[in-house]
């Protein structure tokens, strides 16, 4: 009897990802593979990327094809190599408007640079770089060739014309050849552009994020409105700044970024627990940005309350406050907290910051009004106050992906 029919197994080469870190999960890199001998190593860079959490798609020159069989590609990559465009508009798919993160040339030859200068696209590559430049996707070439090449006039031209818009990884200077930089130097480069920190990296942070449900019933909860982005795009900016983050995370309706241990909860004490339980290892950095309910029901109804009656009363109990416990945990680890108010001055929202310092023994409070008429207008930004025992920064109003990079930029800072 035939069985069941399976969806698409995945293909095993990519049980790889993220075995060496995550600073690279979610980003979608093209590898773009020229006509030069050093071509063999692009396969060992493809799977470092991957190693760190990149999806790699390469692009194979016809030269190529001779030197590296497009399988080893495919093996190493575990996506369909690209050696020909055809009416599926390769090309487009790949490299148009926010298609991929990077395209990433290696190696590069003399040829591909001067096509790419030129606006010559007559290959799979040159077409690929064209279409990426055009739609502004950033381009790091990594150039391979004779010294004599590299010292020609018309060569250094191209290269001059391109260094502002596109990156350069240097070549190596060796036995007359601009060989073309090892894999793990590209890819170091790459994980810095990435955000990648030698701060952050390898720092062991755990997270809270989202609101919190606290039950009346079986069925009827109260909550807040906090939909946990702020928190999910810092958690993000720091996995990609090579943190190792875990994030308990209530019903935020953000998705939780892929590359943390993500321990999802419901309400203020299934989050406190959760909480607890993960300081029993040590932490880094502990940073509470989940809008944590400050009360919650005092006897919540075991069934359905009826909806016949004209009035209820609830009686609410001071749930407990989890950054308060954190220092009492793990006394030297660096705590974040965040505070949030509204319609108060700048003034009093220091204020407020500092009091929430003391009560918590915190580092840093990152405060906010969500009550100002701007927010209401436009959630997807923010302004916030980073706050010590000394001092203040504004990060200004912005968009909360770069209100998350201004405060990963000040924990770097303060743990200088």
């Amino acid at each position: 009897m035939a069985g069941k029919k399976t969806s698409k197994q995945k293909h095993p080469s990519l049980d790889i990802v993220d075995s060496y870190g995550v600073e690279l999960s979610g980003k979608k890199i093209v590898l773009c593979v020229a006509g030069s001998v050093a071509a063999y190593k692009a396969i060992e860079l493809a799977r470092l990327l991957m190693r760190h959490g990149a999806d790699v798609t390469c692009v194979a020159s016809n030269a190529v094809t001779k030197l590296v069989k497009p399988d080893y590609f495919k093996w190493a990559t575990g996506n369909e190599v690209i050696t020909k465009l055809t009416g599926d508009l390769e090309h487009i798919r790949l490299a148009d408007y926010n298609q991929a993160d990077l395209i990433l040339v290696y190696p590069a030859t003399a040829n591909t640079l001067g096509k790419l200068a030129n606006g010559i696209d007559d290959t799979p590559v040159s077409t690929v770089l064209t279409v990426g430049f055009g739609s502004k996707i950033p381009i790091l070439m990594c150039l391979a060739m004779h010294a004599s090449m590299y010292d020609n006039v018309a060569v250094r031209k191209n290269i001059e014309f391109l260094r502002n818009k596109i990156e350069f990884v240097n070549p190596q200077m060796v036995e007359g050849k601009a060989k073309a930089p090892e894999p793990e130097d590209v890819l170091d480069y790459v994980l810095k552009k990435f955000g990648a920190s030698p701060i952050l990296k390898n720092k062991k942070i755990l997270m809270t994020a989202g609101p919190t449900i606290e039950y009346l019933d079986p069925v009827r909860v109260i909550t807040n409105q906090s939909s946990g982005k702020t928190g999910v795009l810092l958690a993000s900016e720091l996995i990609s700044a090579g943190s190792k983050v875990t994030l308990i995370y209530g019903p935020g309706v953000a998705e939780p970024p892929k590359g943390a241990k993500v321990i999802h909860v419901s309400t203020s004490k299934e989050m406190y627990d959760a909480v607890k339980k993960q300081m029993k290892s040590k932490f880094d950095i502990v940073i509470m940005a989940a809008a944590a309910a400050d009360y919650t029901p005092e006897n919540p109804s075991k069934q359905k309350i009826k909806s016949t009656k004209n009035q209820i009363k609830i009686s609410l109990k001071k749930a407990p406050k989890i950054i308060n416990q954190i220092k009492k945990w793990q006394k030297g680890v660096f705590l974040i907290g965040f505070k949030a108010e509204t319609n108060i001055s700048k003034q009093a929202l220091i204020k407020e910051g500092k009091k929430k310092i003391l009560e918590s023994n915190a580092d840093l409070v990152i405060a906010n009004d969500i009550g100002a008429p701007r927010y209401k207008k436009n959630p997807n930004s923010n302004e916030v106050l980073v706050i010590d025992n000394k001092t203040h920064k504004s990060s200004g109003w912005k968009n909360k992906q770069k209100i998350a990079k201004f405060i990963v930029k000040e924990i770097e800072d303060k743990l200088k």
